[in-house]
C-alpha cells in the first residue's frame, strides 16, 4: 500500500485509523488517545498513489462514488473528525508541501471571477433548485452562519438573532438606501425593510434566489421598498447609504479584492457604512480544498485577515468595527446536515445517491474546518468616516432590543 502507508505513518498522531486494502488486508495506523478510531476500506489500489498527492480531492470523490467506504461501525463524520484535528501532519508532510507551493502558483486562476464566469460559479451551486435546499435550511432560507447565543437554541432562532445582529450594525436612519450585495433568498433585506424606514436594493447572480426573492416581497407587501435584480454587484450604479453583504465576499478572489473595496468606495457616500459577513481563517494566506472548488463552490476562497486587510488600507477606509464568530458556522453546519440527513431519500429521488454523499462529504467536512480547524467568519464594518458609526459599540446591543420589540409587534414568527 506504499507510499499510501508511509504518509499515513506521519499522519496520524491522535486516534487511529485501519485501512482495509483492495485485498482485504488490514494495515492499523494508531496514534494517541483522544481522537476517533476509524476503520475505512479502499478498493481501488489507485488511491494508494492519489490519496498522498491530494488526499483532499481524491478522499471526496471516492466517497462519493463509493471506493472509499467505512466498515466495523465506523462513519464519514467520524473519518472527518480525525482528519480534521491531524490536519496539520498532512500540511508538513514533504510531498504535500512541494504540491501546495506549486499549486499556490496557480492561485491566480484558482480564484477568477470576472463578470460573467462569476454568474456560472454562482449557477453551479445556487442555481440546483430551491427545492433541495428547503430540505435542510431553516424556513427562511439563510444560507450563511446563524448566530448561536446558547447551545439550546434552535437553527431558526439563531438565524433571526444573525439578522438582528447584522442590521444592527448597520445603524439606519430613516429614508436610507441600502444595498445587499449577493441576497440569497431576501430573507434579510426583507428583514431590514420590516426593521427601518428605509429602501433595500438586493443582487444576485442566482436565477433561482432572484425569483424566489422577489416573489417573496410581493407576497409581503415589501415590494414597493425592496427590489431584487438578477445582477453582477460591478454593474451597480445607484448611490447607497449603507451596503451589506452575508456569505458574497468568499466567491470574490483575492485578486479581486481591490475592485470590489473600490466599487464600496464608488457606491457609498464620505459618511456610508458598509458592512461584510465572511468566512475567513486565522492562518497565513492559502488556498481553498481542491474538492470544494471541484464539486461546490467554482472559485471560491476564504481569506486570511491580512489578505482583507491589507487591501482595505488601500482604499483608505476606516475599519469601524470588526467582529470574529469563531465556532458559530460549526453549529449551524451540524443543524444543516442533521435536517440533510433526515431528508436523505428526498435528495436521492431529486438527484442521486452520489450527490447525496457528495452534499453529505461537503456538509461534514465543512463544520469539522469550523470546529477543529482553521476557519471562522467575520463581520467587518468600513467607512470613508472615523465616525460614521457611533462610537461605542453598545449601540448594537439597544437596537437589538428595539428590533425584538418590533418584532413582537409583527408578530414575526420564526
Amino acid at each position: 500500500m506504499f507510499p499510501l502507508s508511509n504518509m499515513m505513518k506521519a499522519f496520524i498522531k491522535k486516534g487511529s485509523l485501519t485501512i482495509i486494502d483492495h485485498k482485504d488486508a488490514p494495515h492499523k495506523f494508531i496514534g494517541e488517545p483522544g481522537g476517533p478510531e476509524v476503520t475505512m476500506k479502499l478498493s481501488d489500489p489507485s488511491l494508494y498513489r492519489k490519496l498522498v498527492l491530494n488526499p483532499e480531492l481524491h478522499a471526496g470523490e471516492a466517497y462519493m462514488d463509493g471506493r472509499l467506504s467505512f466498515v466495523e461501525g465506523s462513519t464519514l463524520r467520524e473519518f472527518l473528525t480525525l482528519f480534521s484535528i491531524n490536519r496539520g501532519n498532512v500540511t508538513s508532510y514533504p510531498i504535500q508541501k512541494v504540491v501546495r507551493a506549486i499549486s499556490m502558483k496557480f492561485r491566480k486562476l484558482q480564484q477568477a471571477n470576472p463578470v460573467g464566469k462569476a454568474q456560472a460559479n454562482v449557477a453551479h451551486h445556487y442555481d440546483i433548485g430551491n427545492e433541495f435546499y428547503k430540505l435542510f435550511l431553516d424556513k427562511n432560507m439563510l444560507y450563511s452562519c446563524a448566530y448561536f447565543m446558547n447551545d439550546n437554541e434552535s437553527l431558526e432562532q439563531a438565524q433571526r438573532n444573525k439578522l438582528r445582529l447584522l442590521t444592527a450594525k448597520l445603524n439606519l436612519q430613516p429614508g436610507q438606501k441600502v444595498l445587499d450585495i449577493g441576497c440569497g433568498w431576501g430573507d434579510l433585506a426583507l428583514y431590514i425593510a420590516k426593521m427601518a424606514d428605509v429602501e433595500v436594493l438586493g443582487v444576485t447572480l442566482s436565477k433561482e434566489q432572484q425569483a424566489l426573492a422577489s416573489k417573496r416581497a410581493e407576497d409581503e407587501g415589501l415590494a414597493d421598498r425592496v427590489r431584487f435584480k438578477l445582477m453582477d454587484y460591478r454593474e451597480v450604479n445607484e448611490q447607497f447609504d449603507r451596503i451589506v453583504s452575508v456569505g458574497m465576499f468568499e466567491h470574490v478572489g483575492v485578486h479581486h479584492y481591490d475592485e470590489f473595496f473600490k466599487k464600496l468606495n464608488t457606491l457609498m457616500p464620505d459618511n456610508g457604512l458598509a458592512l461584510i459577513h465572511s468566512i475567513g481563517h486565522m492562518s497565513p494566506p492559502g488556498m481553498a480544498s481542491s474538492w470544494l472548488r471541484k464539486y461546490i463552490f467554482p472559485g471560491a476562497y476564504s481569506p486570511s485577515m491580512s489578505e482583507v486587510l491589507s487591501v482595505v488600507e488601500q482604499n483608505h477606509l476606516w475599519v469601524t468595527d470588526l467582529e470574529i464568530l469563531r465556532t458559530h458556522y460549526a453549529t449551524t453546519l451540524a443543524h444543516w446536515e442533521k435536517r440533510f440527513q433526515e431528508n436523505r431519500a428526498e435528495v436521492e429521488e431529486m438527484f442521486d445517491e452520489k450527490f447525496a454523499r457528495m452534499w453529505e462529504f461537503y456538509l461534514i467536512s465543512a463544520e469539522m474546518m469550523f470546529r477543529t480547524g482553521a476557519q471562522m467568519v467575520f463581520h467587518i464594518q468600513l467607512s470613508r468616516n472615523r465616525d460614521a458609526a457611533p462610537l461605542v459599540r453598545d449601540y448594537t446591543v439597544d437596537v437589538q432590543r428595539q428590533y425584538e420589540e418590533r418584532e413582537a409587534e409583527l408578530k414575526l414568527t420564526l
